[in-house]
């Protein structure tokens, strides 16, 4: 079946990825990979696109092809053996637990919700 394959190759995304969070926190990875790596996740979570999602067909080719492209770029910038060890903890559910980004997410989260109500209110009392 076509879905499966297709589900295969998503999970494997999905390990490549989250072997990319352990690698990052390894020492042996480069300097420029863990640049390279936080930008590519600050670009998948950024509601800004280079092609905005709403012109057909091309919205989407971004996600498509830019994001496996970087994971490729910086999986091949990560040394074998760093990239090895940090899949075989991914495989195993082992992922290392980073508080103080999850505070920072969820009190940058919390903010862009107030800052909508802020303004929601600015803008109909006046």
């Amino acid at each position: 079946m076509a879905g499966s394959g297709l589900k295969e190759r998503i999970r494997a995304m999905k390990l490549e990825v989250m072997a990319l969070a352990v690698a990052a926190q390894d020492t042996r990875t480069p300097r420029r990979a863990k640049i390279l790596l936080l930008f590519l996740l600050a670009y998948a979570a950024s509601p800004i696109d280079l092609i905005p999602d709403f012109i057909p067909v091309l919205g989407l080719l971004d996600e498509l092809v830019l994001l496996p492209l970087g994971v490729w770029v910086v999986v091949r910038m990560i040394p074998p053996d760093v990239m090895e060890a940090a899949r075989a903890r991914a495989r195993e559910g082992r992922l290392p637990a980073n508080w103080v980004a999850g505070v920072f997410i969820l009190l940058l989260w919390m903010a862009s919700i107030a800052a909508v109500i802020w303004w929601w209110q600015r803008r109909n009392a006046a």
